[in-house]
């Protein structure tokens, strides 16, 4: 299936010979007065150059002791493009540097770059969803996201976001969620995942290590999440590396103990998501040892579905070659 590229080409009429730079210490504070001009083009020059200069990690202390840091937290909301997207860019460098993570929380930029968000140009919202995803690596960085309230925004924009950016958004709740569950679960992003689950490769799931949360979530109270999350793992159990990738976050035992949850939703999932993992020979090994309380609910469960499914689990985990 196709996918949008998102270009990170220039207009063509920006000179991309960048800003001369001054000689030595001279240079970082030049560039802080010219990305403040009140001249496009001069801005334009600047922040391109700014943004090759950060890429030696040497420059980055240096950057934020000049004051960098505030002035292209400004820029975010430059009327013309390519200073969006050059200062989004300058700062996922900086956000991969722990002083730059730092800095991100102390002038208080997570907020400002979140308005990218709703950006007209796929460049600008790209960039701004890699520097918090840099970002959120960090714990420092996840809790700042999450006390921003930026959870249920990035949970909402899954739905209609290009895929090259459901997948940045992905990451960042990744660490999000080690931080804090509630913003997200109270957003529906159990519902969100599932149904990306459904158009999108398991293996995506996979990609972005969302099987141990997933794993995580099964203990959860509420009986919708423990169902989204045991049917999020069947899907994602489907292919080959989501079988073993599960059974090496021990997701077995917590799906065993769902068997007999109250709820027939999670039950069914549960058992669907085991029926999975057992063809895989090491799933099957040791469900063979919990056969018998699956079997219990071919005779006794008052729910066809969940009866069909224990019927099917069996077969597929005392099956021999």
């Amino acid at each position: 299936m196709a996918h949008t590229v998102i270009s990170a080409n220039y207009p063509p009429q920006i000179d991309t010979t960048r800003t001369p730079y001054a000689y030595g210490d001279r240079a970082l504070p030049r560039l802080n007065r010219e990305l403040n001009d009140a001249t496009l083009l001069v801005r334009q020059r600047a922040v391109m150059s700014l943004c090759d200069y950060l890429h030696d990690p040497e420059h980055i202390a240096e950057a934020l002791r000049v004051g960098i840091a505030e002035s292209l937290k400004k820029l975010l909301t430059d009327p013309d493009i390519t200073v969006r997207q050059k200062s989004t860019e300058c700062l996922f460098v900086i956000g991969g540097h722990s002083i730059g993570r730092t800095a991100f929380i102390d002038h208080e930029i997570i907020l400002p770059v979140s308005k990218l968000f709703d950006d007209k140009e796929d460049i600008a919202r790209k960039n701004a969803h890699k520097a918090l995803q840099m970002v959120s690596e960090a714990p420092l960085g996840a809790e700042g996201i999450v006390e921003a309230k930026l959870v249920p925004i990035l949970v909402k924009k899954l739905s209609s976001e290009v895929q090259e950016i459901k997948e940045l958004i992905l990451d960042t709740l990744h660490y999000c969620l080690r931080v804090d569950t509630k913003q997200a679960l109270e957003s529906g992003a159990m519902e969100t995942f599932t149904q990306l689950l459904n158009h999108e490769s398991p293996d995506k799931a996979v990609a972005v290590n969302s099987v141990e949360e997933l794993v995580k979530l099964l203990n959860n109270k509420v009986p919708d999440v423990r169902a989204n999350a045991a049917g999020a793992l069947m899907t994602i159990t489907i292919t080959t590396s989501g079988k073993y990738t599960a059974i090496k976050a021990n997701a077995i035992q917590p799906l065993v103990d769902l068997v007999d949850d109250d709820t027939s939703e999670v039950r069914l999932n549960a058992i669907k998501a085991l029926t999975c993992l057992s063809e895989a020979p090491e799933g099957r090994k040791t469900l063979l040892e919990h056969v018998d309380k699956i079997k219990a609910h071919v005779n006794d469960d008052p729910i066809p579905a969940v009866v069909k499914a224990a019927t099917i689990a069996v077969k597929v985990i005392t099956w021999k070659p």
